[in-house]
């Protein structure tokens, strides 16, 4: 097969969608499958890539570590006919969604969509926050959903969701999957003498992307109490971004500042060391749609204490796994942590293998096994092409289309979200 991906995130951007997407390319093509990627530049992005077409961008979108793509891609669609895709798979609704809905349509291609993201939890993003653009959000994502031939939700929990909010055409749960062997061993004390962590301290970790919607301060000043109370809590923080000082805040409040450790962005076998120089591992976000983060630190053999939300909860089995934390409740979660961290050596033990089994059921080599079969089943259900299809009359009929579905589309999204803003209607 040959298969087209969309996505307004890319490496070297952190985050959940831009690694989905690297890592189901990465199992399409070892299965011998063509993947073209088509990404926004970012700063820093590799010089020498193959098999990436990148759309030229503004850099850090309203002071975000986001790309935002030019409305024109010059030379895109004789790049993407060299390529001759079989399906276009877009990553988002907007931007380089609309484009990938304009390259499948004028192709006669099936169109999927993966729901990475509830949207409505992102827009402090943009300018004129409010609850109407939140229901903007949702609307849109909808609305695109239905332009598309498949949804994928990446959790049962997002299924129901979209399902709910009106998306009619079919939808699979296919979450991105973990490569387990990539986690599976790791240095951990290397990666503590490089932290300054002692080799004794009980290391409560976490990994991700430091933004306002992953909750950090809550997670933080949980640790911190945790960490206030047991001399041997270290706080080792993995990732990068805006929040970093938020975290950081609360420890200097807390007056335990020598005892958190940030490491910044970790990749490969720096990354597996990284988890493996952890002893559980923590995650507060409530904005989450699959638990990516959370299947590859089980497949460190961590347990995870997380709150009940939304992809986390598909994850983390509470006493199997790790703790499940039903109430945003900060003195709940730090005695979930607190209770975790006193356990006897053998109940730890049997987290871990609950943990390491976890990751097995969620791993790439099955998730992928389940997209490819959705493709397959949709290219034998793609009609036949017959003579005399093609021509500029037919080019620019199927243009219009397009255009106006999206205008139509973008259009009620903003009707929905004017009506819900007058009615005062809560948010679905």
């Amino acid at each position: 097969m040959k298969i087209l991906i969309a996505t307004n995130t890319f490496t070297p951007h952190v985050g959940g969608v831009a690694r989905s997407v690297e890592a189901f390319a990465g199992e399409y093509r070892h299965r011998g499958h063509q993947v073209l990627v088509l990404a926004p530049e970012f700063p820093d992005m590799p010089a020498d890539e193959a098999d990436v077409i990148r759309i030229p961008a503004i850099q850090n979108f309203n002071a975000s570590d986001f790309s935002v793509v030019l409305p024109l891609h010059p030379g895109l669609s004789e790049q993407v006919d060299a390529f001759g895709p079989d399906l276009v798979h877009a990553q988002h609704p907007f931007l380089l969604g609309s484009t990938a809905l304009r390259l499948a349509r004028r192709r006669d291609l099936p169109l999927v969509f993966t729901h990475h993201t509830l949207y409505e939890q992102y827009t402090h993003y943009v300018p004129g926050d409010s609850p109407a653009l939140k229901r903007f959000a949702i609307e849109l994502a909808t609305q695109y959903a239905n332009l598309c031939s498949q949804v994928f939700a990446p959790s049962e929990s997002i299924r129901d969701i979209i399902r709910q909010r009106g998306v009619t055409v079919p939808i699979d749960v296919i979450p991105t999957g973990v490569r387990v062997r990539d986690f599976a061993d790791g240095d951990g004390m290397r990666f503590r003498s490089r932290m300054g962590l002692p080799e004794a301290a009980v290391v409560i970790g976490h990994l991700g992307r430091l933004a306002p919607e992953k909750n950090l301060a809550f997670l933080a000043r949980a640790v911190a109490r945790v960490a206030g109370e047991d001399p041997r809590v270290h706080f080792l923080v993995v990732g990068t971004g805006p929040s970093e000082s938020v975290v950081r805040a609360c420890f200097e409040d807390a007056g335990l500042e020598g005892r958190l450790h940030i490491a910044g962005v970790c990749e490969g076998e720096d990354l597996a060391d990284a988890l493996h120089a952890m002893d559980l591992f923590a995650f507060a976000s409530t904005s989450e749609t699959q638990g990516m983060v959370l299947t590859e630190a089980m497949a460190a053999g961590l347990p995870v204490v997380g709150l009940d939300a939304p992809g986390v909860r598909e994850v983390v089995s509470d006493r199997r796994n790790g703790r499940l934390v039903h109430d945003e409740d900060e003195a709940a979660f730090a005695a979930a942590l607190a209770a975790t961290v006193g356990l006897p050596q053998a109940d730890r033990r049997a987290l871990s293998r609950g943990a390491r089994a976890t990751a097995v059921e969620f791993s790439m080599d099955r998730s992928a096994e389940r997209a490819l079969a959705r493709y397959a089943a949709l290219l034998e259900r793609r009609p036949e092409h017959r003579e005399g299809d093609e021509g500029p009359w037919t080019d620019l009929m199927k243009a219009i289309t397009t255009e106006w579905d999206i205008l139509n589309s973008v259009a009620g999204a903003g009707d929905a979200a004017l009506r819900s803003d007058e009615q005062g209607r809560p948010e679905r």
